[in-house]
């Protein structure tokens, strides 16, 4: 009966690789900043016990998190929670040393999703130039054949949603 409880806890926990790697990593980056003599890289053993708190934790971390978000949202009148009531919810929380990083980290996912869009902006136009070809039309209009030029610039230039 025990196991099985233990078993549920876990199936609605983090994942325990990833909570591994990220400690792991942490812990070998403190232990090279604590020992910075000939012993570069540290292997540090963490405990299954010690893994398991760690991910209670930061799970317990999250949901308390993810409630003060949701009290933000709810104040403001809206139903869905983004990233400026998290941000909120960290300094309301009292963990402002927390904020850098993570505008940092939101700045880098919304930057690196846009070159993702554009990556597949630039592919779609390239298919439809591809099929307009080989067709000779491919539904646009094109003014002396280069609309799908001009649409493309007009996105690298930011003139386009």
């Amino acid at each position: 009966m025990a196991g099985r409880a233990h078993a549920d806890a876990g199936s609605e926990g983090l994942p325990q690789a990833n909570v591994k790697r990220v400690v792991k990593e942490k812990l070998a980056e403190l232990a090279y900043e604590h020992f910075d003599d000939d012993r570069k890289e540290k292997d540090v053993l963490v405990n299954k016990d010690a893994l398991l708190a760690f991910s209670e934790s930061a799970k317990i971390f999250i949901h308390f998190l993810s409630a003060t978000a949701n009290e933000i949202c709810r104040e403001s009148k809206r139903q869905t929670i983004n990233a400026d009531d998290v941000l909120k919810a960290v300094e309301e929380l009292d963990f402002p040393e927390f904020c850098e990083p993570l505008k940092a980290a939101l700045a880098g996912f919304r930057k690196e999703n846009d070159a993702k869009k554009q990556d597949s902006k630039r592919k779609e136009v390239a298919r439809k130039r591809k099929a307009g070809d080989s067709n000779g039309t491919d539904g646009d209009i094109h003014v002396n054949g280069r609309l799908d030029e001009a649409v493309t610039m007009a996105e690298d230039e930011g003139f386009t949603d």
